[in-house]
């Protein structure tokens, strides 16, 4: 008997070991057996231990029914989509491609009377994002699906400055919509544009994110996300997606030298889409909040001149007249350095957080002013759409210089104005040069002390010699606007 009973013990451990070792199995098994709805990030394994990824055919077959191509009837011609950016002269890509002999010509754009893109579908009931330009000027809006039905669009509103739009169709049933992603991209994270590029709907490419928070010079409330993914002419205002179905951004530029894409396409992100659609779903049009301010970056040099530790915030060079910012107190010169409880690091940044202010709300706004930190609350208006156009006319007169610079009191400069003293010449040699001054600036200030006339200026230079001042933060008027420019003394002398 007690023979049986040894045999039954060890029996029984005998199973619970297989049990264990089962288990065991099973649960290095689901470290590497992705589930259903994430397969599409799986990856196989080869004799070699390789990883390889395996595909997105099923995130495609999910969202691609909510892609749709957009083909507009215009009243004149229009870009078509996405447009090829000028490349600036001087810049890194200018530079890249000059040196392989390529030219920089922009695209041409579409046919005349034709403006072709994508979009994509955000509800069951039709609503629809895409580019501001791909509709602009549309007099026929029409929307093809992914099964081939056609529809007539309508424009609920548009936005050229992030350059979105939302349009509508009406379907007898609910239509199929993806939604936009709740978190950004990293970068090198797998992303799926898919669009209508030269009219063959329904493509798609896969590329990663290359990079974010790209600044293209135009659009001030984007931070761009750039892709290598391949976009062409008729991916603009089509998706992208991430490995989970989701619209991380929209597809709204290229750089290109020919028209076609080279691997640098950017998207506008779906924090900037979100914010955007609800207004226009709700009003057809965006308002945005202002104080009344214009800005310009702190530069390394002005921030020297400000005695400032780092080069960070958005220096005040222009407010106004009666503005909110003006009528609380804040000044030409001031450093805001805070919104609300925002860090402003650029005026790019304050436009972007300003935007996104109610019109009429009370918003916090903090700077730096001779080194002392201001609070002053001020009620946000609307933003005004209207662009100021700056002349570019210069005059020249007068013969008295300092610091490199042929100066002449504004009153006998036509069309100068009274205030100030005008710039008539730069000495390439003067502590000037490198200061960013131009022909035809008036000086209005220097360290927050106004300039009235050329003795002012050469007074103000000597004081800031004697204090050992490596830098003048001069304030000036250029065309139709107010600017500040660092100007090195150290290395200048005073022409006597």
């Amino acid at each position: 008997m007690l023979g049986d009973h040894n045999l039954r013990i060890v029996a029984a451990a005998r199973v619970c070991k297989a049990i264990r070792f089962a288990f065991f199995v099973a649960m290095i098994g689901a470290l590497f057996v992705p589930d259903k709805m994430n397969r599409s990030r799986a990856a196989e394994v080869d004799a070699v231990g390789v990883v390889a990824p395996i595909g997105f055919a099923e995130i495609v077959e999910r969202v691609r029914p909510a892609v749709v191509g957009i083909r507009v009837k215009t009243d004149q011609r229009t870009s078509d989509v996405p447009r090829p950016r000028p490349i600036p002269q001087g810049s890194m890509l200018d530079r890249f491609f000059r040196q392989f002999g390529i030219q920089i010509t922009p695209d041409q754009g579409s046919e005349p009377d034709t403006s072709v893109g994508a979009g994509f579908l955000i509800s069951g009931d039709g609503y629809i994002v895409t580019n501001e330009h791909v509709v602009t000027n549309g007099i026929d809006i029409e929307v093809t699906l992914d099964d081939g039905k056609i529809y007539s669009g309508r424009l609920i509103g548009s936005d050229p400055q992030t350059d979105l739009a939302l349009i509508k169709i009406s379907a007898a049933a609910d239509l199929p919509y993806v939604r936009l992603a709740t978190t950004e991209p990293r970068i090198g994270e797998w992303v799926l544009p898919i669009g209508n590029p030269f009219g063959f709907g329904g493509t798609v490419t896969a590329g990663i994110v290359s990079a974010r928070g790209r600044d293209l010079g135009e659009e001030p409330y984007s931070d761009f996300i750039q892709i290598d993914a391949p976009v062409n002419k008729g991916n603009s205002g089509g998706p992208t997606f991430n490995v989970r179905g989701e619209v991380v951004g929209v597809n709204t530029a290229i750089y290109s030298p020919s028209g076609g894409s080279v691997g640098v396409a950017f998207d506008i992100p779906a924090e900037t889409v979100k914010a955007v659609v609800q207004q226009l779903r709700e009003k057809g049009r965006v308002t945005r909040g202002s104080v009344g301010v214009y800005l310009q970056e702190v530069t390394p040099g002005i921030a020297d001149a400000l005695d400032m530790k780092k080069a960070q915030g958005a220096l005040v060079a222009q407010l106004d007249v009666g503005g909110p910012a003006a009528r609380q107190g804040i000044e030409a010169g001031d450093v805001i350095v805070f919104l609300n409880d925002h860090e402003v690091t650029s005026p790019r940044d304050f436009a972007r957080t300003m935007a996104a202010v109610v019109p009429g709300s009370d918003v916090n706004v903090r700077v730096l002013r001779n080194g002392q930190a201001l609070s002053v609350t001020v009620t946000a208006g609307e933003l005004s759409q209207a662009a100021k156009g700056p002349s570019d006319k210069q005059e020249k007169l007068g013969k008295e210089a300092v610091l490199g610079l042929t100066l002449a009191p504004a009153a006998l400069v036509p069309g100068a104005g009274e205030v100030g003293v005008v710039v008539l010449e730069i000495n390439p040699e003067g502590g000037a040069s490198a200061g960013g001054l131009q022909v035809g600036d008036i000086v209005l200030s220097i360290g927050g002390r106004p300039v009235a006339a050329v003795a002012d200026f050469n007074r103000l230079v000597g004081e800031a010699r004697g204090r050992a001042k490596r830098t003048l933060l001069i304030r000036i008027k250029r065309a139709d606007a107010m600017n500040f420019v660092a100007v090195p003394i150290d290395q200048a002398h005073i022409d006597e």
